[in-house]
């Protein structure tokens, strides 16, 4: 379970304040999975942040009772003078793993050759995404969070073998999704939600959220 008890969060951009939540409660079960819709600009990914974990509220409470992921296509957690190998055994050791796993899985997943064992700083911002993705699929969550944003990996083989792995590890977990796209969400969600005026509104179907949505926009 992730729930927001009257979460407010902004920022100053040098000539406003964007208020990207104000006082907003909500809550995803696990086996719901939820799409949000919001439009660009909006804080989308400020929001998936704030769920995983890697910024905090300015006020209020996130209440996480299930092992949440890191975004997916998430980079920031790489130790960039590490290697692939020792980024990959480090974070398994960090989630409790058999770091032999994780790093056999990557190297395999990621597919990028001599370069696993260099310097992340040297690699590519695709063989980045490419490790990050296989990272998040190597560890076991409840939750898993994708922001639209994110960045993404152009290998046609790496997408072909970790999407069917992501299909098989959503169908038995549940899925944020933050969107502007009500198409992107047809995927994954089984309800939807949409973020308006700083406060999430729960629906019980994706059709029920276009209707507000489409209002919006």
């Amino acid at each position: 379970m992730l729930e927001f008890v009257n979460v407010s969060k902004s920022f100053w951009t040098g000539s406003r304040r964007k208020v990207i939540l104000d006082q907003a409660s909500f809550r995803v079960e696990l086996g719901n999975s939820v799409g949000i819709l919001a439009p660009n600009g909006t804080g989308k990914t400020t929001l998936i942040n704030m769920m995983a974990g890697l910024e905090k509220p300015d006020e209020g409470h996130i209440i996480r009772k299930s092992r949440i992921s890191f975004p997916l296509g998430f980079m920031g957690g790489l130790v960039t003078r590490h290697t692939a190998r020792e980024n990959s055994r480090y974070i398994a050791r960090l989630y409790g793993l058999d770091p032999d796993y994780v790093e056999s899985f990557c190297r395999w997943l990621c597919g990028i050759g001599e370069y696993f064992d260099m310097p992340v700083g040297t690699h590519s911002q695709g063989m980045r995404a490419r490790l990050s993705f296989a990272l998040m699929l190597a560890l076991d969550f409840d939750i898993y969070l994708i922001d639209e944003g994110m960045p993404a990996t152009t290998d046609p083989e790496f997408n072909r073998k970790a999407g069917q792995l992501l299909r098989e590890r959503l169908e038995t977990t549940t899925v944020i999704i933050v969107s502007h796209l009500p198409g992107t969400l047809e995927r994954f969600a089984r309800s939807a939600a949409v973020l308006r005026d700083g406060r999430i509104h729960m629906f019980d179907t994706l059709e029920e959220a276009k209707q507000l949505y489409d209002y919006e926009a």
